[in-house]
């Protein structure tokens, strides 16, 4: 669901709008930089978005990316940006290289990005996902620099890293990267061999006192998918537009498997799997018993980016073939 922008902010937003259009009007004889950059498409490409249509410059030097997400797309292509929205708190996710991301500045949160540090940041590609309110704000946005928004929902984490290759202009550099993925999934299923074959792999979350599991239609189902590994029953479905479920802790045996990956997000997470590792039901669970219950960080087993992907395949090789 997306965050709504309150009344007041909006109203400074469209001030903010309005100065930068005349900002720039006084700058560029009436255009803006949009249009300028759409006025002559030997300098850009036109790409087709979830906000429109863009006409993005052939070789941005300064990107702004407007979640996480979308910096967790675009680094494994070689690019760098200026800044980045940032939804952890102004912090990279651990996952993220730290030599990196060293020197991106944060620019807000993704529900709301802040316009003025973007302005003062002389962008010429602005590029994320408009599953907050991005999209509301789309239009102060492209007064700045070109602005490229994307959807998730009916995509597969694949293609929503083909279209950031796109829109950057590196598709040999993207073609490379998902072929490295797919190397690294055939050497995990080399390694597994046939030891999971008759076994099931359950994912659980815990997520402010709730449990959930991720289903088929995840990004983390397709990648286990992928591997050759099954999943339990309860959690081999589709459900649409989110892929996962939720269920009460007496509906635990849904996440009953032979390896469990407990997924969590913070220290209340843990104290809540504490509290549950004390409860007879818990100790009912297959890999309970087997000693098979893994604890990993939802910060990559929750994401859509290729570098959340790859920290994943780490942990399955950690946990499963026993190798770093």
């Amino acid at each position: 669901m997306f965050k709504k922008i309150s009344f007041r902010r909006l109203i400074n937003f469209l001030v903010l709008g309005l100065f930068t259009f005349m900002m720039v009007g006084a700058c560029n004889a009436g255009s803006t930089p949009e249009a300028d950059t759409a006025a002559s498409t030997e300098n850009c490409r036109m790409i087709q978005h979830a906000a429109g249509e863009t006409c993005v410059p052939n070789n941005p030097q300064r990107i702004v990316v407007l979640s996480l997400g979308a910096l967790g797309n675009v680094l494994p292509l070689g690019v760098k940006p200026i800044a980045s929205a940032n939804e952890n708190a102004g912090e990279f996710y651990p996952y993220f290289p730290e030599d990196q991301v060293q020197g991106i500045e944060t620019v807000g949160d993704p529900a709301q990005p802040n316009i003025e540090a973007i302005l003062n940041l002389k962008p010429d590609l602005i590029f994320g996902w408009g599953g907050y309110d991005s999209e509301g704000i789309y239009p102060l946005l492209s007064q700045i620099a070109p602005t490229v928004l994307y959807h998730w929902q009916d995509d597969t984490w694949q293609d929503v890293f083909r279209f950031a290759a796109e829109v950057l202009g590196k598709q040999a550099e993207g073609q490379a990267v998902l072929e490295r993925y797919e190397a690294r999934i055939q050497e995990l299923k080399a390694a597994l061999g046939d030891r999971y074959q008759d076994k099931t792999i359950s994912v659980i979350y815990f997520y402010f006192g709730r449990i959930g599991s991720i289903v088929k239609n995840s990004p983390q189902a397709m990648v286990l998918s992928e591997v050759g590994l099954q999943r339990p029953e309860a959690q081999d479905v589709v459900v649409e537009p989110w892929g996962y479920i939720e269920f009460s802790e007496e509906e635990i045996s849904k996440a009953d498997g032979d390896v469990l990956f407990v997924v969590t997000f913070t220290d209340d997470d843990e104290k809540f799997l504490q509290q549950l590792e004390q409860k007879p039901l818990w100790r009912t669970l297959k890999a309970v018993q087997q000693n098979q219950v893994h604890v990993v960080k939802g910060q990559h087993w929750n994401a859509y980016d290729m570098m959340a992907v790859n920290a994943m395949i780490d942990d399955l090789f950690k946990y499963l073939v026993g190798t770093p």
